[in-house]
Parts: C-alpha cells; sequence; structure tokens
C-alpha cells in the first residue's frame, strides 16, 4: 500500500511540473492581462457590425454565420512600461510560435510589423489571429473567434463589412491607442 502511495505521490508531482511547464495559451493571456492597466482588452459581438441590414449575398450570409466575436488586447507603450512592453511583446511571440497556429501571412505596416495566424485546417478555421507591435507604439492581438470559418469566405465577409453601415463603434479606444493618445 506505501508503495502505491509512493508511486501515485510521484506521478502526481510529474503531473504538475508538466502542466507548470506548458506553454500559455492565448485564451489565458487574454484572460491574465485583461485587468492590467498597461492593456487595453474589448470584445465585440459580431452582431455590432450592423450586417443584418446590408444586402449581402448567400456566400456573405455564410460567412457572417461563421463568425461569433473579436477579441481584442491592446499594449499601450509608453517611457515608464518600456521593460513591461518588452517583456510582454516576448511572451506572445512565444505563443504566436506554437506549431497549432498556421501562419497566412506576415506584413510591414507604417505602424510595424505584423501577421495573420489561425487555428484549424484550412477548411474549418475556428480562430483567426491578427498580431501587430510597433517599437513606438506598443502592441495588438486581434482573435477572430468563429466555428469552421472558411478562408475563402472570409474574403465574403470583408466585402460584407465594407457594405456595412458599421463605423467603429466600440473601437475607439483602440483607435486612441493606435493614434498614439
Amino acid at each position: 500500500m506505501k508503495e502505491f502511495i509512493s508511486k501515485g505521490s510521484v506521478l502526481l508531482l510529474l503531473m504538475v511540473i508538466v502542466a507548470c511547464s506548458s506553454t500559455q495559451s492565448l485564451q489565458e493571456y487574454y484572460v491574465d492581462n485583461a485587468e492590467n492597466p498597461n492593456f487595453m482588452s474589448v470584445d465585440l459581438p459580431v452582431s455590432l457590425l450592423n450586417l443584418e441590414k446590408s444586402n449581402l449575398t448567400e456566400e456573405q450570409e455564410e460567412a457572417l454565420a461563421s463568425l461569433r466575436k473579436l477579441n481584442i488586447l491592446a499594449f499601450k507603450k509608453t517611457d515608464k512600461n518600456e521593460a513591461e512592453f518588452l517583456k510582454e511583446r516576448m511572451n506572445v511571440q512565444a505563443i504566436l510560435k506554437n506549431s497549432k497556429f498556421t501562419e497566412l501571412m506576415k506584413m510591414n505596416t507604417s505602424y510595424g510589423k505584423a501577421s495573420v495566424k489561425y487555428l484549424g485546417d484550412e477548411e474549418a478555421i475556428d480562430e483567426v489571429i491578427i498580431y501587430g507591435d510597433s517599437d513606438d507604439k506598443g502592441f495588438m492581438l486581434v482573435r477572430v473567434l468563429g466555428k469552421d470559418m472558411n478562408p475563402a469566405k472570409l474574403v465574403q465577409f470583408i466585402q460584407a463589412l465594407e457594405k456595412s453601415n458599421y463605423k467603429g463603434e466600440g473601437l475607439e479606444q483602440v483607435g486612441k491607442l493606435l493614434k498614439g493618445a
């Protein structure tokens, strides 16, 4: 009986060590930093995009139906938080290097560097991640959450968004962050 308890204790200890050493998920990172004063966190339902009244094609309606919500997490860099900015940027980049993320593209923009990745397979994407950072302003993570999103239909969604009455409601704080206000 003592041997059984001893082996059970060793097994439990190994499970704890493995669990503690695993990389933080993107979801956990969002939750852990939502209340951090250096971060701004915004969750937007797809209904906020006002697409119901738009004249959508069948493909655009299918693309819209596959979307659930957008999660935005932004870190505004200041002179006082530069060390934390560097640390947090490294944390995010480490999470996004995980092999479960498939890279769609990388970009260099006037704001800084950006990448687009996804979780799932090419026929049924469950999450699109847009990450951008700037040495001067900070970084932003956008999670587009859905169910069985199809990359080709996401193009249809973007076309539908162009037809919508969406004026950026709910994103005012993010816009101010990007402008450095």
